[in-house]
């Protein structure tokens, strides 16, 4: 039952229902005090607000059913920093009997709704983003693996809604920037796949301008649905555009073609593949919520990102080399993927990886990338095993255990069911956790959502540690971030690029360690928590 189950409302898990009120009882607990939320599940009975939540002007935590309120003075007092808030004009006829929705006790966890910069003469008109998808296909692999491979992208562009983008990327010892809007021959921009290449340095081979043209949070002037179209309509098309074309592509398509001597390994570029599509994306896309999907069938050799070198007699790294530190393309490899990580953070962008074959990968020193940008790994013996295939399927199809990441799921909006809601910018308040209680944000119910940010809220005595999960730090420092680190920590405000109803991240919290907060007559009783992610979908 709902009412007797808050997680299933506030989709939160606590290690502790009950916190210790000093930082000497928190050193005495084995497991540690943590959360484990579940930012955008959606909920029945979580409602749904049409305007903006108010935030406290000290701390920036949103008005809740903890917050204390003086109804004659049309004031409220933020229960984390105890700020004096004024109520909006819009506000003035709130009383003990009118109470706005988000001060109700029983709704912990409210859901705010926003458009993105309508357009004032036609508010209903809001452009919608569509989902953006840049599929990269490694060429370096047997002819029947190929096969599968081509067999099992085809599938995913049918299953594609038809305003979907789709880009294509392939590589073997190069990478191949096709531009599918060209339609009078097949034009393709290689990129030699032993030398890194940088950002800048894409944009120039493609033709494409600097990146880092939005004038604004919504969307930059001249845009036709959220794009420039004489920039994106060269390298990405709808699904329904380009269908035809990138299927003739795949069925021309063969193995890389450049020779591979007796005992080694076949030349792939998997990191400048990589770097390509996402500085492709950088120019065309910043900011909106695309995917970088790679099929990958074998480990790097060539350029940066590589793993191993092209001597079969030299074996892939183990997990005993990595702890002797005898793995001497490990570190850089990192580091490589660091960087790409940070750049596809930037922009707003996911990456996937879709790894099938007997040998490694280098998924080790690519975890970094896929992690920080809430990306999915899928490890197979082959393409064409059952592991890779249904897996393939399930992140395109509707379903309901499928991710459905093209598909958006119907929301129930207040209490009427069946109502297709267009959102282009949500915010959720998870309440407010009040020690014995929970403190929670809103959100909106699609199947996947990107440009996530997360922020937490917490009483003075609570400390941030960091969050394991599929999120990144933006280091914003502040009175509730604890000295010790864990996962991603330094900060109390994360960003997610792409999450969906499933995304599930565990907060590490620590207790001051001040002389005052291990007295315990002076503590307060009462601790609050509340987590805000907004997000666009």
């Amino acid at each position: 039952m709902a009412n007797s189950d808050p997680e299933g409302v506030d989709g939160v898990r606590m290690t502790w229902n009950v916190w210790p009120r000093t930082k000497l009882e928190a050193s005495k607990c084995v497991i540690p005090l943590a959360a484990s939320i579940a930012p955008i599940r959606p909920h029945s009975d979580i409602p749904t607000l049409p305007y903006a939540p108010l935030r406290c002007r000290t701390c920036s935590a949103a008005l809740n059913a903890y917050s204390r309120v003086d109804f004659l003075a049309k004031i409220w007092i933020c229960p984390f920093c105890y700020q004096r808030n004024q109520f909006p004009p819009h506000y003035a006829m709130i009383s003990e009997t009118n109470l706005p929705c988000e001060l109700y006790p029983q709704y912990t966890t409210v859901q705010y709704t926003l458009q993105r910069n309508p357009d004032p003469n036609n508010p209903s008109n809001a452009p919608q983003l569509q989902p953006v998808f840049v599929f990269v296909l490694d060429t370096c692999m047997i002819e029947e693996e190929l096969v599968f491979a081509k067999s099992a992208l085809k599938q995913a562009i049918g299953l594609l809604p038809e305003q979907a983008l789709v880009g294509f990327v392939s590589f073997g010892t190069q990478a191949h920037v096709h531009e599918l809007g060209f339609t009078e021959m097949s034009k393709v921009y290689v990129f030699k796949g032993s030398k890194e290449i940088s950002k800048e340095q894409v944009l120039e081979q493609l033709g494409l301008p600097a990146a880092g043209r939005r004038l604004t949070a919504g969307y930059p002037k001249g845009l036709q649905n959220g794009y420039t179209n004489t920039v994106v309509n060269r390298f990405l098309l709808p699904a329904s555009d380009c269908e035809f074309t990138l299927n003739s592509l795949l069925d021309e398509l063969q193995t890389d073609q450049w020779p591979v001597q007796a005992g080694h390994r076949a030349s792939r570029c998997t990191g400048v593949a990589l770097s390509v599509a996402a500085g492709l994306l950088g120019a065309c896309l910043p900011g909106t919520g695309a995917r970088i999907i790679a099929l990958v069938g074998g480990p790097c050799t060539e350029g940066p990102g590589t793993i191993v070198s092209k001597d079969l007699s030299e074996p892939v790294r183990s997990h005993k080399d990595l702890f002797k530190d005898a793995a001497p393309y490990f570190k850089k490899a990192v580091k490589f993927y660091g960087s790409l990580a940070k750049q596809l953070v930037d922009q707003g962008h996911v990456l996937d990886l879709f790894a099938s074959a007997l040998d490694q990968v280098g998924v080790a020193e690519m975890k970094v990338a896929i992690e920080r940008t809430g990306g999915l790994v899928v490890l197979a013996e082959s393409f064409g095993h059952s592991v890779f295939k249904d897996s393939f399927k399930l992140v395109f199809e509707d379903g309901e255990q499928s991710l459905g990441l093209c598909f958006k799921l119907v929301l129930i909006k207040g209490y009427k069911v069946g109502v297709q809601v267009d959102v282009a910018w949500g915010e959720r308040l998870k309440g407010i956790y009040k020690r014995n209680s929970s403190v929670k944000l809103s959100f909106s119910f699609f199947n996947f959502s990107f440009s996530g940010m997360l922020e937490i809220s917490c009483s003075k005595e609570i400390k941030v540690q960091g969050i394991i999960g599929p999120c990144t730090s933006l280091e914003k420092k502040g009175p509730n971030v604890s000295d010790t680190v864990i996962g991603e920590g330094n900060t109390t405000t994360w960003k997610m690029c792409g999450l969906d109803k499933s995304t599930c991240l565990t907060v590490i919290f620590d207790l001051s360690s001040t002389d005052q907060s291990n007295v315990p007559e002076t503590v307060n009783p009462q601790f609050y928590l509340q987590f805000l992610t907004r997000f666009a979908a």
